[in-house]
């Protein structure tokens, strides 16, 4: 993948989103390519394999989800939603299936455009040595794999191991946002509606141990009805998002 050139696929059958969406990328000199259902953009995603899939969901002939599941069955490849279905549910099932992220119509192109750079910060430390590296640093969070060890401002945290598993998980995939049923299926092995109450009780010992330094930093994001996601912070200078 050549990181100074990547290459994004619009998956859109709207002319008029589709050409908001080119002509932005155009002027951020992104490449591009364009498919209008879904056939052609799981062929264009197979023989072309972009950067990055921004896709619609609402495609003329199958279902845009069914698209994600589709290319999940073979290729880890980022996938951007943009939606003008906001209901929780169409998120989480989007979301469940393998997308990143989920944009809601009508959006703003410097949102898009941010979800963009995201996603391509995201990418560019996913080389196939950091994705085989046995220890995590986030911002002052610091996760050694082989040692079962994690601290926070060097700081060791001491964690159960059903918060050390959700940590992980939710570490090795910073920056994204995991369902409730997603977590609950990887940590827990179940999907019961009535574990997503357990759940949060997890999320919100774990949020305590990993902010009780007072540095301020907020590393588990809340994404409300949907899921959570570990926010990733830049090396240099951290952010402060909400939670």
């Amino acid at each position: 993948m050549a990181m100074n050139e990547p290459l994004l696929l619009v998956v859109e059958d709207d002319g008029a989103v589709r050409n908001l969406i080119t002509v932005t990328l155009q002027l951020q000199k992104y490449d591009f390519l364009c498919a209008e259902d879904g056939k052609q953009a799981l062929l264009a995603a197979a023989s072309r394999k972009p950067d990055i899939l921004l896709l619609d969901l609402g495609l003329p002939d199958m279902d845009g989800v069914e698209v994600i599941r589709r290319i999940r069955s073979w290729s880890n490849m980022p996938i951007l939603v943009i939606s003008a279905r906001s209901d929780d549910r169409d998120k989480i099932a989007a979301l469940d299936a393998g997308a990143d992220d989920y944009i809601t119509k009508p959006f703003s192109v410097d949102e898009l455009l941010a979800r963009i750079r995201t996603t391509l910060r995201r990418l560019s430390v996913l080389t196939p040595q950091a994705a085989e590296s046995t220890e995590f640093t986030n911002g002052g969070l610091h996760i050694d794999y082989a040692a079962h060890w994690a601290s926070v401002d060097g700081q060791e945290l001491h964690l159960t191991p059903l918060e050390y598993k959700l940590l992980c998980l939710l570490a090795r995939n910073v920056g994204k946002v995991l369902t409730h049923q997603y977590i609950l299926r990887e940590v827990w092995g179940s999907t019961l509606p009535g574990d997503v109450a357990s759940l949060r009780v997890f999320m919100v010992t774990l949020r305590k141990k990993l902010e009780a330094g007072g540095t301020g930093s907020r590393y588990i994001q809340t994404h409300v009805g949907i899921g959570y996601r570990l926010v990733k912070y830049e090396s240099e200078a951290q952010e402060n998002p909400d939670a």
